[in-house]
């Protein structure tokens, strides 16, 4: 499926406030998407799992190898129960990841930051608070399973960024249960 394509079908599903499933390259399983912004290079959807829109990720157009409207009972059970029409449209410019993290570092919450891969090697996973943003690159003060503050932020290039996620219910409930960020943070 041609790039062209696959942003034509991601729009379309836009418009009609529809459910896109998208498959992609790293990825053996399909993800059911609501789109609600579209740049030239990148699109943010509200992510579907069991008829809860859970939370938003960024992805790049190129990553996509299919896209189809998923224009079912699935879809009408969602807007029957107002689930598309209660999604908010969040304030994030998605020009390029410098505007995301831009438009991400305002709300003062944490997200996640992926590099994903079929390969399991070359997978990277970040999650916590933007702390400073740079033209090709961004640091991160990121916590690990235990919830503890890292020492030092993560440098995270634009190059290897696959996804970028947030508000979703895994990072809002991990979040209620961190300590305070750590003395210097954005410094």
């Amino acid at each position: 499926m041609t790039n062209d394509k696959i942003k034509e079908i991601i729009t379309v599903c836009m418009k009609d406030r529809a459910l896109c499933r998208i498959l992609l390259r790293f990825d053996v399983n399909d993800r059911y998407y609501l789109p609600l912004l579209i740049g030239d290079k990148l699109f943010l959807g509200a992510e579907d799992d069991d008829f809860i829109l859970d939370g938003y990720t960024v992805r790049h157009f190129r990553d996509v190898t299919k896209a189809q409207t998923k224009n079912d009972m699935y879809n009408k059970i969602l807007k029957k129960e107002g689930v598309i029409d209660d999604i908010a449209i969040p304030d994030i410019t998605i020009t390029n990841w410098e505007t995301i993290f831009k438009s991400l570092q305002k709300t003062n919450k944490n997200i996640i930051v992926e590099k994903e891969s079929l390969n399991n090697e070359e997978c990277e996973f970040t999650i916590g608070r933007i702390e400073k943003i740079y033209k090709h690159f961004a640091y991160i003060r990121h916590f690990d399973a235990d919830g503890i503050w890292q020492n030092e932020p993560r440098k995270i290039t634009y190059a290897g960024i696959t996804s970028v996620t947030f508000d979703s219910r895994y990072i809002t409930i991990y979040s209620k249960y961190l300590s305070d960020l750590p003395e210097g943070f954005g410094r």
